[in-house]
């Protein structure tokens, strides 16, 4: 069963924030927002945070540059995982995921549906790993964002969590580049 291990020590994680949208900014990203304070309530780091347009090469960009970046473990991006023309977000995460995490947008799918019901189908959240790098891309909604943190997220960003976690495979997640 699930469940947090209290004889393993908690190991803070490094993670950015990206927010995709048109019309956002720091003042008024309530989603991003959200992300950073559960992150930091979390114990984690928030190592860096951007907003940018839904743009799918200029988001692809910025992943793969964090993704580069040893000091960021985790990237979750927020907007543009819906069906509209300018929601390409998903399609910028997979430009850049090695492999992508299915069970991530099903586990949310089932999350949503407990709060908005047959609304969830609309959602593309997505997972992924990338250079040794977890990625996530969640919808654009503060309560989106939250029921993605407190109930997949958190637990899986915690080593103590049980019966298996990301944090514990994470420095094995680019073992396939090390082998030459």
């Amino acid at each position: 069963m699930s469940r947090i291990d209290d004889s393993r020590d908690f190991l803070a994680v490094n993670i950015a924030v990206l927010t995709v949208s048109d019309t956002r900014d720091l003042s008024d990203d309530r989603s991003g927002d959200t992300l950073v304070q559960r992150i930091e309530a979390a114990g984690h780091v928030v190592a860096d945070r951007r907003i940018l347009r839904d743009e799918r090469g200029d988001i692809a960009d910025q992943l793969r540059a964090w993704c580069a970046d040893p000091g960021i473990d985790v990237v979750i991006s927020t907007g543009g995982t819906g069906l509209t023309g300018r929601d390409i977000t998903v399609e910028a995460h997979r430009d850049v995921y090695e492999k992508e995490i299915d069970a991530f947008g099903t586990v949310f799918t089932i999350v949503s549906m407990q709060k908005i019901g047959t609304s969830a189908v609309q959602s593309r959240a997505t997972g992924g790993v990338a250079m040794g790098t977890y990625l996530f891309a969640l919808p654009g909604s503060p309560g989106a964002c939250r029921d993605a943190w407190d109930e997949i997220l958190e637990k899986q960003l915690d080593y103590r969590h049980r019966p298996c976690n990301f944090v514990e495979i994470l420095p094995r997640l680019d073992e396939h580049q090390r082998r030459k």
